[in-house]
């Protein structure tokens, strides 16, 4: 699996939302997108993560960015992850990991000496024109978000 390259393109795709349509990367042609990559809903971790962009949400649009999260949680999952915690933006249902794969964040990971299969938190800042502009992996969630919005910020 090849992993996308900062100034290509940013590979499209098309996957179910927690708002009850399919979005895609391409609908948003012309505006900045933040696409954050979390493991699980209702975990500590991806939680404290979706909560803090929430919060931020305000600050990235004034900054012309949408946000989106993606996860292999099923829609139904998404949909109550973002109603308890009042997300504002779409979750995104990536069951069969298609687009986990084309990010490069579907990784072999180790916890207490096990290893298994998972996503590798990680958020990439996609430009007006759908090229990538700079991307975070292994997200420590401490200071992540503010330094995704400066990076907007500095994109223009």
């Amino acid at each position: 699996m090849s992993t996308p390259v900062i100034g290509e393109p940013a590979p499209d795709f098309t996957l179910p939302a927690s708002t009850g349509k399919s979005v895609s990367l391409g609908q948003f042609a012309g505006k900045k997108v933040v696409l954050f990559f979390y493991p699980q809903d209702n975990t500590p971790t991806c939680t404290t993560e979706a909560c803090a962009f929430r919060d931020g949400i305000g600050r990235f649009r004034r900054h012309g960015a949408v946000v989106l999260g993606i996860s292999p949680d099923p829609f139904k999952r998404h949909l109550q992850f973002a109603e308890k915690y009042g997300l504002p933006y779409p979750l995104l249902s990536d069951e069969d990991l298609t687009v986990c794969r084309l990010y490069d964040v579907w990784k072999l990971k180790k916890l207490y000496g096990r290893e298994y299969m998972g996503v590798v938190r990680s958020t990439f800042l996609i430009d007006r024109e759908g090229r990538l502009a700079q991307e975070w992996r292994n997200v420590k969630v401490k200071g992540h978000v503010e330094a995704v919005l400066e990076a907007v910020k500095e994109l223009g």
